[in-house]
């Protein structure tokens, strides 16, 4: 592995403007560097259903080993506020951003460990299994590039996608769905000082609802969020409209849902007592998954990390990845820590030793043979 070559991949890498369907640069970059490897990559249309610069990138590399085929994953795009990103590399060996902007290693550390594995793969002459890689749009948002990708392209049942924080060495098996609800209550306006009494109140009724929800923890593997409220156009008019969104999230499908219907049950009768309307909507973004600990696939990534002398810890994440998606269409994966820590924030960081071992353990997964 070429340690000096993997971090100046990094540092190109984190310095491209990637946003939520703004990846055609990134992805530009990603073709470039994997098609010399014998992976050429091919586009879909998602980035046209998506309204996005580009589509998911798909790639198969034929294997020497007589194995099943392994699929490696990572996403193209990046939380805001990731423009004009330029990454500092500390004494320490330490990797962050300037402070107003994000880092990028999620999921940038992602694609350059796939990249490195795969260069010293071929330089060394090592031998390796059939090897799929799937580059994703928009995963940042409740992973809808993944969602529209047509998976009848896929030969692999395992799936690694590098796209957690933590100790290189960790590995979640278990995450949560994810649902977003909008509640737009309807009211009537009218004067607020001349005739305040021919008014329904919106934002009155939306917020009556809202104090009826527990937020936090539901239970121990539930919770629920209220995030936004908006309405009104101004001091003098009794609101007409309000608009209240949420999330929910939970390691049980079925709690998820159930609590939705609740909640909108308490948006139904808030607006009933004030005499406004309701319309409720919610959103799947992800649905909860649970790999058995016991599967070829967690039992070929502990082998990795005890070769490499890793500690392998497999965990829950709460939060939602590719990994929800490719569950959902039967392929069984785990999600990979790849050397990004305080993801989503101008704290976020990287880790040269950590870059180097993510490269190290990925090569071993692709050097399996069982």
């Amino acid at each position: 592995m070429n340690r000096n070559r993997l971090i100046r991949e990094f540092i190109r890498f984190t310095s491209i403007d990637s946003p939520s369907y703004g990846e055609k640069a990134i992805s530009e970059t990603i073709r470039q560097c994997f098609d010399p490897l014998g992976l050429l990559l091919s586009e879909d249309d998602t980035g046209k259903r998506l309204g996005g610069g580009c589509g998911n990138l798909y790639g198969f590399l034929d294997g020497d080993l007589q194995a099943e085929p392994l699929l490696f994953s990572a996403h193209m795009d990046t939380v805001e506020p990731c423009r004009s990103k330029c990454a500092a590399i500390g004494e320490d060996g330490r990797i962050t951003s300037g402070g107003s902007t994000i880092l990028g290693a999620d999921d940038c550390a992602g694609i350059v460990v796939l990249l490195e594995a795969l260069r010293t793969i071929q330089e060394n002459g090592l031998r390796h299994r059939p090897i799929e890689v799937l580059f994703t749009v928009a995963e940042e948002n409740y992973c809808e590039g993944a969602s529209c990708f047509d998976f009848s392209k896929l030969r692999s049942k395992q799936a690694y996608v590098l796209d957690l924080s933590g100790p290189v060495g960790t590995a979640a098996y278990r995450a949560p769905t994810v649902l977003s609800f909008n509640a737009t209550v309807r009211g009537k306006s009218s004067h607020a000082g001349f005739e305040p009494e021919k008014g329904i109140h919106a934002i009155a009724a939306a917020t009556h609802a809202v104090s009826l929800l527990s937020m936090g923890h539901a239970d121990e593997e539930t919770t629920l969020n209220v995030g936004t409220i908006s309405g009104g156009i101004a001091t003098n008019i009794v609101p007409d409209r309000c608009i209240v969104t949420g999330e929910i999230r939970s390691f049980s499908h079925g709690k998820a849902l159930k609590l939705a219907e609740e909640v909108k049950q308490r948006f139904q009768s808030a607006a009933e007592e004030f005499g406004a309307e309701i319309d409720f909507t919610t959103r799947c973004g992800c649905v909860a998954y649970e790999t058995p600990l016991d599967h070829p696939v967690a039992e070929r990534f502990r082998q990795a990390c005890e070769g490499l002398g890793l500690t392998p810890a497999m965990q829950s994440t709460f939060g939602g990845s590719d990994n929800n998606t490719l569950m959902a269409h039967g392929i069984v994966g785990l999600v990979l820590a790849t050397a990004m820590n305080n993801c989503h924030s101008c704290e976020e960081y990287s880790d040269i030793s950590e870059l180097s071992r993510a490269a190290e353990l990925t090569v071993s997964l692709m050097t399996s043979g069982n």
